[in-house]
């Protein structure tokens, strides 16, 4: 089973991305914090991050997880609000892989992660 983290500051984002990512078969796990997800991440590191732009640590999560033994195979996704160009290429230069537009729903998960839970 594949591990997928949401580091976010909202409690409702957290809830509802946990809820449809563990029935598309991800073992998840979530921080409300920056520094909290690195915490897990030292301990184990996800397969996948989604980190929300907004939190005020974002960019030194990103970094400081591509720093950690093996953190260059973490797939990070970088949650933005929208499709702001500034933004996504901070979120890119600091080691996003990927951008997610927010507010994600059911569709927009399934979509992006479906596949990926169970592969190998």
């Amino acid at each position: 089973m594949k591990r997928l983290m949401i580091a976010d500051g909202s409690d409702v984002v957290r809830k509802v991305g946990r809820k449809i990512l563990s029935e598309l078969g991800f073992q998840v796990a979530d921080a409300s914090t920056g520094r909290e997800a690195l915490v897990l991440c030292e301990r184990e590191l996800p397969d996948f991050l989604i980190v929300d732009a907004a939190m005020d640590d974002a960019l030194d999560l990103i970094s400081n997880v591509r720093a950690l033994p093996n953190g260059k195979d973490v797939r990070i996704y970088y949650c933005v609000i929208e499709a702001e160009l500034k933004v996504m290429m901070a979120g890119k230069r600091a080691g996003a892989n990927d951008f997610l537009l927010k507010p994600f729903d059911r569709q927009i998960l399934t979509a992006t992660f479906g596949d990926k839970a169970m592969a190998a």
